[in-house]
Order: structure tokens, then sequence, then C-alpha cells
């Protein structure tokens, strides 16, 4: 079966929905906290410009890797596994398969 063919039940769409909200908190909060730290250093008007920059590429980069749909949400907690946002222990309750599925792919 196709990863975009998976079955979802009801209980694994909500661990799922959970995971993901999870994940894209902590990462929200870390940049918050960034956010803060950097605005602090704020000295001339090239800084506000870097944030400014900084803060754009971010926003990109978190509106394209934050996908809730079943056919990718494999690849999607793959990622976030990989990158440090979701924990495996965020996932528990997931079908065996798609957990494997998951944790293969996080190590490529």
């Amino acid at each position: 079966m196709q990863v975009s063919e998976l079955i979802w039940s009801e209980t694994e769409k909500e661990i799922a929905h959970q995971a993901f909200n999870r994940a894209y908190e902590r990462e929200l909060m870390t940049l918050i906290e960034y956010v803060q730290v950097q605005s602090h250093a704020i000295k001339k008007i090239d800084d506000v410009w870097n944030l400014h920059d900084f803060l754009s590429a971010r926003r990109h980069q978190i509106d394209g890797k934050y996908d809730f749909r079943y056919s990718v949400l494999l690849f999607v907690f793959a990622d976030l596994l990989k990158e440090g946002w979701l924990h495996q222990e965020d996932l528990e309750g997931l079908e065996k398969d798609k957990l494997a599925k998951i944790t293969a792919l996080s190590r490529i």
C-alpha cells in the first residue's frame, strides 16, 4: 500500500492532530524566544531589516513545512522528528506500520 493510500482511524487522526500541533507550538515558541532576544540586540536599522528578512524566510519555511494532508503526513512527521520538533512519544497510538515508516523516513 502506498503512503498516500493509508487509512487513518479516528483515534489516529486525533493523535496526529495533537502531535502536529505540539510540534508546531514547539517550533513557534522557539522562534518567539529567538526574536525576543534578537529584538533586544537591535542597535541600528540594518539590524531591523536583518530580523525582518530572517522572519520572512522562517515564515516561508514554517508555512511550507506544516502540511496536514494525510497523503503527506508521514513525510511531515518524519521531517519534524528529524528536526527535533516532534518526539517519538507524541506519535504513540499510531498504527505500528505508520510508526515504522515515519521512523525509517526520519533516518534518510
